[in-house]
């Protein structure tokens, strides 16, 4: 690995937006909290403070999911035609597209990515999803229904109408790619929207928010509430006028969400947490399968909720790919993400270094041995050093829990069987990997892994198109593609006497 320390310019923009105190979008207006409490963001790079942003609570939920009702139930939004609202979705995908680098410099002051990344992934993908949901905003519709008890005397068919005001709770490994994927859908079938961003990382999000004010839409449609989970994130999940929570983070605080959601039975989709299989047979083409099994757990810093971070290998080739992953990770430029050279940035937080650190020395009090990497990089920032580990056994936490770090175990395998039992042995179930140059095989392994995802010669891959979500404690519903609409409308069957 070598360090990058090449200097950057950020845009006037950029400096401008961070210069002063944030505010929350509410009811269209831009409002500090009632308590006058703000909160300070870090740069990960550094820990230094880059912003203040007021701390909305339960009263600015109150007042954010308020103004999302007026916005639902009057005004133009119920009453405007699903073509206009296409248009806006698109509008709102053309001023993204217009702020890239400075949205993709904001994202990684916030987050610490690597610029190359957001300038190359999470901007353009926020682009893209929008204008894919632009598209199905003309194209909600019922059906028609043939009643098969009683021919000739009843007309049947279904609607397709709005949930209504919708909650929506992002993480901070992608602030503005997921507040694309929760926004879009439901903008696009009707909804208003009150979302509240990471704590670690809302300034994309505000930013967005300003675009959306820039596009047309009325006020209400669209709130934003920075706050803490526990007190601005729980008073939104448990809200009794909320109709619908979408949340995407932790098993465990999704399992809190569902508990919190159970007060006035509000519909609720989760996105939760992996463990994935990585899966690598000896018939793999391995030019492939090393820096794609690579990249499977170490792009963005491992922070990733499908990370490939159990590396399976057939016993015949296990030395050869656990060499050629530790050797990928020497191809690593680590430093400040804002550095145009940098490939390898910090964690989040502070708190999500000890998180990760607290595994590695885990593990090694467990007999993992460590391959490459396994401590901290330098005392400036949240660095971990990538990292592999063997000799790791079953019931190892390593092995067992999600880390959400460049962390990766491998495991040896010998027969197809044998891989599957391991492959599906966790809570999780979100996605899996296959490399292999047996087409045959690769689609039996395809259909014997629990995972709401599983990819064939390749990891990571996503499309506007393609529903996303998990198995097991990886979550309910799914996300993206014609599926995210299910989770935003509701389904009313009329039936007319003839």
């Amino acid at each position: 690995m070598a360090t990058t320390t090449a200097p950057v310019e950020l845009h006037r923009s950029v400096q401008e937006f961070l210069s002063r105190p944030r505010k929350l979008l509410i009811g269209g207006q831009w409002v500090g909290a009632k308590s006058g409490k703000t909160f300070e963001t870090y740069n990960p790079a550094t820990g230094e403070v880059l912003a203040q942003v007021a701390e909305g609570d339960r009263a600015e939920i109150d007042q954010a999911v308020a103004a999302a009702r007026k916005a639902f139930e009057t005004g133009p939004w119920p009453a405007m035609a699903p073509a206009e609202r296409g248009r806006l979705l698109w509008k709102l995908s053309d001023l993204i597209e217009r702020n890239l680098d400075e949205l993709a410099e904001l994202e990684t002051l916030d987050n610490g990515k690597p610029l190359l990344f957001a300038r190359m992934v999470d901007v353009p993908s926020a682009v893209s999803f929008f204008r894919y949901m632009a598209g199905w905003a003309t194209k909600v519709e019922g059906n028609t229904i043939p009643m098969s008890g009683s021919q000739g005397k009843y007309f049947a068919y279904t609607l397709r109408e709005p949930v209504g005001v919708v909650g929506q709770i992002i993480p901070w490994n992608f602030p503005l790619v997921m507040a694309s994927w929760k926004l879009a859908p439901a903008l696009a079938v009707g909804c208003t929207c009150v979302l509240k961003p990471a704590e670690q990382t809302p300034l994309t999000a505000l930013r967005l928010g300003e675009l959306i004010q820039e596009a047309g839409f009325p006020d209400g449609v669209v709130n934003i509430v920075p706050g803490f989970g526990e007190t601005a994130g729980a008073a939104l999940a448990a809200h009794p006028d909320v109709d619908k929570i979408a949340f995407t983070g932790s098993t465990a605080v999704g399992k809190l969400i569902a508990i919190a959601a159970t007060g006035n039975l509000k519909k609720v989709s989760l996105e939760l947490g992996g463990k994935s299989p990585n899966v690598v047979f000896a018939d793999a083409d391995l030019k492939a399968a090393i820096p794609g099994s690579a990249s499977a757990i170490f792009f963005n810093q491992g922070q990733v909720c499908t990370a490939g971070s159990r590396l399976f290998i057939h016993k015949t080739i296990f030395d050869r790919v656990v060499e050629g992953v530790a050797g990928e990770t020497k191809k690593f430029k680590v430093g400040p993400g804002i550095n145009p050279s940098t490939n390898l940035g910090p964690l989040v937080s502070e708190e999500q270094l000890s998180r990760v650190c607290g595994f590695l020395e885990v593990g090694a009090k467990e007999g993992a041995k460590t391959v490459v990497g396994g401590k901290r990089i330098g005392d400036t920032g949240y660095f971990v050093e990538p990292t592999v580990l063997v000799d790791v056994k079953p019931d190892m936490k390593v092995v067992r829990e999600e880390i959400f770090g460049p962390v990766v175990t491998a495991i040896p395998f010998s027969e197809p069987e044998e891989v599957i039992g391991f492959a599906n042995d966790t809570v999780y179930g979100l996605a899996a990997a296959v490399w292999t140059s047996d087409i045959s095989k690769a689609h039996r392994m395809a259909a014997k892994l629990r995972a709401g995802t599983v990819w064939i010669n390749c990891y990571n891959i996503f499309d506007p198109a393609l529903p996303f979500g998990g198995y097991k404690q990886s979550g309910w519903g799914r996300e993206m593609g014609h599926a995210a609409l299910e989770l935003y409308t509701e389904s009313k069957s009329v039936c007319a006497q003839l």
